[in-house]
């Protein structure tokens, strides 16, 4: 698959990173499918794209044509049939086996052709990759939330990923207005191995009562880092944040300085996730 042949994109999962991701596919121009399982969760992706687009125009970044131009490009199924598509990028859960599971069912109704790309951002590619037909074209294209404004996407390549799909993704990722940054397979890559410490020890000072999350977050920021590590734990999810950590926690062999928090599951398990939910370490309600 060439750049130049890229005309269909089929997005998996209408999450928050799902729904960004379709929506600046779309607004490049590309006809752009958003897949789920769950229609709720899909009219919600839908609303969010809305409001989004409604917020570039409030601001001056976009106009109504572009706006209109982006949702007749943007189309919703919960039918895996309807994603016969050039490239396919999922972003559901941070569990190799799903991730698996999507590509392999996928698979028989794409061409070899087609480039299955994955949003993941600390499952190695090689893993993902293992028991796909022709591996060669899964890669990783891992974007950072919120998908619609953030500008890096790193393009990692896993030991079968041929060099040319990882170019043709590259060139994709700049056709989105994108900063790509070309990586090699590694749990967490670049950005979530350095910054899953940013964290991980903000986390270990909460455990050990050193200070309160709010202290942690403003010391941070008086720092000079925009938001603390709290406050960023509540926009990313803290269900997704959790997930990534225990996720490099088993990759690199259950190495202590990746140790998820006590804290964090707790939150987990009470459903506290952050803004998404309306309360995670700080309430939103």
């Amino acid at each position: 698959m060439n750049f130049e042949d890229i005309k269909t994109i089929g997005i998996v999962g209408a999450g928050t990173m799902g729904q960004g991701i379709a929506q600046i596919c779309a607004q490049a121009g590309y006809k752009t499918i958003l897949f789920d399982i769950n229609a709720q969760v899909l009219q919600k992706a839908e609303a969010t794209t809305v409001k989004n687009l409604d917020k570039g125009i409030e601001r001056g970044k976009l106009t109504e044509a572009d706006k209109q131009a982006a949702l007749e490009n943007l189309s919703y199924t919960g039918d895996t049939l309807q994603l016969s598509c050039d490239v396919i990028i999922e972003a559901v859960v941070e569990r190799l086996e799903v991730k698996q599971s999507i590509f392999k069912d996928l698979d028989a109704v794409n061409t070899p052709n087609t480039i299955f790309a994955s949003n993941t951002s600390s499952i190695p590619i090689t893993q993902i990759a293992a028991g796909i037909p022709n591996p060669e074209r899964v890669v990783g294209m891992h974007f950072f939330n919120p998908a619609h404004i953030m500008k890096l996407v790193e393009v990692i390549s896993g030991a079968a990923t041929s060099p040319e799909v990882a170019k043709t993704i590259r060139q994709l990722a700049l056709k989105l207005d994108k900063k790509p940054v070309m990586a090699k397979d590694s749990p967490g890559f670049i950005v979530n191995r350095v910054a899953r410490h940013f964290y991980v020890e903000g986390l270990k000072l909460l455990e050990e009562g050193v200070a309160d999350a709010k202290g942690i977050d403003r010391l941070m920021q008086a720092s000079g880092f925009k938001m603390g590590p709290f406050e960023l734990m509540d926009l990313i999810g803290v269900d997704t944040n959790y997930s990534v950590t225990s996720s490099m926690f088993e990759a690199f062999h259950y190495d202590p300085k990746f140790r998820p928090s006590r804290i964090q599951q707790q939150k987990v398990d009470a459903g506290h996730h952050g803004r998404k939910s309306g309360k995670g370490f700080y309430d939103y309600q």
